[in-house]
């Protein structure tokens, strides 16, 4: 039986008629590409040939054998878009109908004389393909399937021209065909997207060799399950932010897709969208209950301790425990607060949780309030960062999201796992041991074990922790002036001198000015029941052990001459036991090799945090 070919297939694909669905011909298929595999096809109507670039999500019909030299198929979705001065047809769907045929008619390379030729012919004759035959039988194996099968061919669609005040005629503004996100590719020319905000980053301002600039990115999901990244600078930042809602639907159209960047999207899309001063972002009223709220994809913590170091993986479990949040200080400058839980699920493991800036104070004090009250709730962590420091953790990132006892069915299953005596099972930590009232990573040691163990001598200094009492203070010299100018969203703090005319100079800033700040260099000797040992406390932390700033210490001693009330605020501050995170590296002074032991903080011992922690400790050396 003679198989037959959409008549002038090519010509109206080129022509931009995107509703054909024509039947044409695979001649040549060639593999293009090494980072991102990328097929090209020869198409062939029986009387034209043209280059067209297979979408990536197609690629599998290449591999297992349903698309290849011979094939005769019928393109679903499909565009024609200029690349390099070439025209492309841009398959995003097609239908294998003949997987082998012999080539049918002797085609050429369409050429863009015969485009022009064509296309004035096809506007005032059709031809339905039933009406020609190209005399050309396919296999035996596969007539019984073209018996069945025959394709409805409608005419190429042209747009009615559009005028305006009988004035020159303007461009079809027809709205933009929508795709699924899954289709999306460089090579297109107009298109549409419907999907839902699953998240929204927050908005970060940044500096560079080209200048000041602001950028936010969002996430969107459709109903087909797609997701992609979009991305606003600048001015396009001005037009979006505030109309960008997580959990509404938006229809986006016009803006440019390039590659995605890995080690900021984690997203399993090869793309990123880029909006521009053209693109639109319009709200859609109906809220599509086909679109899904958000889309999970859940590691069992058994499986964590196999995933690479800083992946981002989804992960849901009930949460045992929760510390309290800390201040931390960025490498910035900035300080943010931390917090860490710990969750388990069926798998019999736990993992630690360490949520980041607003996550402790928002979802982190209800997930305490609700532990401390005798409650287990179920924790989803959507896109969370693994960490493979001391074990395996999960941290949260700028676009995390966090679900506390959420509406579906994983959370439902684990609920009834743990209420059905998941809770009195027992649990392998994936993450370095966390105790009850104890901050993230922090190492218990005594003096003695400093110098025994020979901590800082290696690479990178050590961080422990240690419990002790201040029972020295050197007072001759305990701080140092400091420029008091800002750097950015910093102070300088550098060490400056008097000048000639009763001004501080920094050198560093080179300028000069009449006040300057003090700042704590403070040596102290602290002790425990195994030794003693000398530390130096900065600024922060000689705040904590004396109670009050090195500029009230100062006047006290050197401008109010007051060494009774001097003598007695240090005196104060003896004897107390304090738990003090320490960092040790061995450093050089002069061609001496030195351990130097810096307090990063100090805090008083709370007697019930300690309790628990002894009791815990206990428990654990007992078992």
């Amino acid at each position: 039986m003679p198989v037959n070919l959409t008549s002038n297939a090519i010509a109206a694909v080129n022509g931009g008629d995107v509703n054909m669905k024509p039947l044409v011909q695979v001649l040549d298929i060639k593999l293009i590409g090494t980072s991102q595999e990328r097929y090209r096809l020869l198409l062939s109507d029986s009387v034209a040939t043209q280059h067209a670039m297979l979408a990536t999500q197609l690629n599998d019909r290449v591999k297992n054998g349903q698309v290849r030299k011979g094939s005769v198929v019928q393109l679903i979705d499909y565009i024609c878009s200029p690349v390099q001065n070439r025209r492309i047809i841009v398959v995003l769907n097609m239908e294998t109908i003949i997987p082998d045929c012999e080539i049918i008619g002797n085609p050429s390379l369409l050429k863009d004389s015969d485009l022009t030729s064509q296309k004035a012919s096809s506007d005032n004759k059709f031809e339905h393909p039933a009406m020609i035959s190209n005399n050309v039988s396919a296999p035996l194996d596969s007539r019984s399937k073209m018996q069945s099968f025959r394709p409805t061919v409608q005419p190429p669609y042209q747009p009615p021209p559009n005028f305006k005040n009988h004035g020159a005629i303007v461009k079809n503004e027809a709205p933009a065909r929508i795709i699924p996100i899954a289709a999306l590719n460089p090579y297109q020319g107009r298109w549409a997207i419907k999907a839902r905000v699953t998240a929204k980053g927050d908005l970060r301002r940044y500096n560079n060799a080209r200048g000041d600039g602001k950028v936010f990115s969002f996430d969107l999901l459709d109903s087909d399950g797609g997701e992609i990244r979009v991305t606003c600078f600048n001015a396009v930042v001005d037009r979006f932010y505030d109309s960008v809602e997580v959990g509404k639907v938006y229809m986006v159209s016009k803006g440019s897709l390039k590659p995605a960047r890995k080690n900021f999207n984690h997203l399993k899309n090869e793309w990123e969208i880029f909006l521009e001063a053209t693109s639109t972002i319009e709200r859609c009223e109906d809220e599509d209950s086909s679109i899904p709220q958000q889309q999970f994809s859940f590691t069992p913590i058994s499986e964590i301790e196999n995933v690479a170091n800083n992946s981002i993986l989804d992960v849901i479990g009930i949460v045992t425990s929760v510390n309290p949040s800390v201040p931390i200080l960025r490498k910035n400058g900035m300080e943010t607060q931390r917090r860490t839980l710990v969750i388990k699920d069926g798998s019999s493991r736990t993992v630690e949780i360490t949520l980041w800036g607003e996550f402790c104070n928002k979802e982190g004090r209800e997930l305490q309030e609700m532990v401390d009250s005798g409650v287990s709730p179920v924790l989803a962590v959507k896109a969370g960062k693994v960490n493979d420091f001391s074990g395996k953790s999960i941290g949260t990132i700028s676009s995390s999201q966090l679900f506390i006892n959420p509406d579906f069915p994983e959370a439902s299953s684990l609920r009834d796992w743990f209420d059905g005596g998941g809770k009195n099972t027992a649990s392998l930590s994936i993450s370095r041991d966390i105790i009850q009232g104890c901050q993230k990573n922090e190492i218990r040691k005594t003096v003695s074990q400093i110098k025994d163990e020979g901590l800082g001598r290696s690479d990178k200094p050590d961080w422990v922790t240690v419990k002790a009492t201040v029972t020295f203070i050197k007072t001759d010299t305990f701080c140092y002036t400091a420029c008091p100018l800002m750097i950015g969203d910093r102070q300088c703090s550098k060490k400056v001198v008097s000048s000639s005319n009763n001004r501080w100079q920094c050198e560093r800033c080179n300028q000069e000015f009449e006040e300057c700040d003090y700042r704590y260099l403070l040596q102290a000797q602290v002790q425990d029941h195994t030794g003693l040992t000398w530390v130096t406390a900065f600024q922060e932390t000689g705040e904590e052990i004396l109670g009050c700033s090195a500029k009230e210490l100062y006047q006290l001693k050197y401008e109010q001459q007051d060494d009774i009330r001097f003598g007695e605020l240090v005196r104060r501050s003896l004897f107390h036991q304090f738990l003090f995170k320490l960092k040790i590296k061995e450093e050089i002074y002069g061609e001496e090799q030195r351990v130097k032991i810096t307090v990063v903080k100090a805090e008083k011992v709370n007697p019930s945090a300690e309790s628990r922690y002894l009791l815990d400790l206990i428990s654990k050396v007992s078992t």
